[in-house]
């Protein structure tokens, strides 16, 4: 469910505090662990350290991420690749043709010398 409009959007008044007292150059990364909190204009230009429960994750505040929620820049579950032995045995092939084409790519750019 959304915020009420009238009650406006939420932004922790501590996090608030350490963008308005930094200068986004200087300001290195500010540490937070309110993932709740929503973008607001202030923080572009920001590097917010937002923690997912492990340690903390570098979000760079962009123009396009105001109005959504920090905690959605840093994914609190790893992905876990599905597929096992089968799933292997592919990559293991696509690995092979990259490099055998890496190979040809460079045997056609250095031409060999003749003696």
């Amino acid at each position: 469910m959304s915020r009420s409009l009238y009650k406006g959007p939420y932004v922790d008044e501590k996090l608030l505090k350490k963008v308005l007292s930094k200068k986004s150059r200087e300001a290195g990364t500010i540490k937070t662990w309110a993932r709740r909190s929503q973008i607001s204009p202030e923080m572009v230009g920001y590097t917010f350290g937002v923690h997912n429960g492990k340690d903390h994750i570098d979000v760079f505040v962009s123009e396009e991420m105001v109005g959504h929620r920090l905690g959605e820049f840093s994914p609190t579950t790893k992905f876990v690749r599905h597929g096992g032995q089968m799933q292997k045995g592919l990559e293991a092939k696509k690995k092979e043709g990259e490099i055998a084409a890496a190979k040809a790519a460079k045997a056609v750019a250095t031409p060999a010398k003749k003696k």
